[in-house]
């Protein structure tokens, strides 16, 4: 196969109705491109003639790492520290308060955050660091769990070893640098030991219809993710977030997104940001 295959009509329309169906992601026309671009060396390193020969490839295997590695190429995961700062702001000066102070009246001990496309790390460990920040010497005292999921393997790998460059580092308070991260050498940081124990990273399709959760969460990241999705696909997806959002509990989602408010799930509370009713 030349470096140079085409991808027919037929052969997008198989592979974009293949990742809407296992993952819900909406591959639109303008996406072809995209699919060529990052599927050509899949399609070299195996030695597949045509993309319907790689197609047949992922749909037959019966172990399923060949739609891992279909995804894993398809799915997006550009992300930085502390991306959409405001958000991160609000979360130091309302909600950790609220929480701090049910813990101080006795209600509880227990934090439970989750960040739903959690790409290479950088989201969970901004959020461990405000909480980390915030809480201080108490923290020892509390029971806390960043729980961070993404579909993407190699996206996962990359934020459990936690190793970054320096100018992905640009967002992060100079404070923060010197308290949360170790210099490796050679440009790159090191997330300390103490803040990657509150992250615990898992791989999940978000269009699972039941999530292996135990409890519910009192805040949920799930920014940009649903811009890939179509309404229908976007909506089921808000009712699973629903259900597993504490009452009271906030929802974040990114700034180029919308919550459908007929629903009557969760109360606008500011740009992109909701609280469930």
């Amino acid at each position: 196969m030349n470096e140079g295959a085409q991808l027919s009509d037929e052969e997008f329309e198989l592979i974009r109705s293949l990742v809407y169906q296992r993952f819900g992601i909406n591959l639109g026309d303008h996406k072809r491109s995209l699919v060529v671009g990052r599927l050509q060396k899949v399609l070299l390193s195996g030695g597949f003639s045509s993309f319907k020969e790689y197609y047949q490839h992922v749909v037959q295997d019966p172990s399923g790492r060949a739609l891992l590695t279909l995804v894993d190429r398809i799915s997006t995961s550009h992300t930085y520290f502390f991306r959409e700062r405001e958000h991160f702001d609000f979360l130091k000066a309302v909600v950790l308060p609220e929480v701090a102070a049910g813990i101080k009246g006795g209600q509880r001990k227990d934090l439970r955050f989750w960040c739903a496309g959690c790409a290479s790390g950088e989201e969970p460990y901004s959020v461990a660091m405000v909480v980390s920040d915030f809480f201080g010497d108490n923290l020892s005292g509390m029971d806390v769990g960043i729980l961070a999921t993404d579909i993407s393997v190699s996206a996962l790998e990359k934020a459990v070893q936690g190793v970054y460059p320096a100018e992905q580092l640009a967002g992060v308070p100079p404070l923060y640098r010197q308290r949360y991260f170790n210099p490796l050498g050679k440009g790159s940081w090191a997330v300390k030991e103490e803040l990657k124990r509150m992250v615990l990273f898992r791989r999940l399709n978000l269009m699972r219809t039941e999530y292996p959760f135990k409890g519910r969460f009192q805040v949920i990241f799930c920014r940009n993710v649903m811009i890939y999705f179509d309404h229908p696909t976007k909506q089921a997806l808000v009712e699973r977030l629903y259900r597993y959002t504490e009452p009271g509990g906030y929802l974040f989602i990114g700034h180029s997104e919308t919550l459908d408010q007929s629903s009557g799930l969760y109360r606008y509370v500011r740009p992109a940001v909701y609280r469930k009713i």
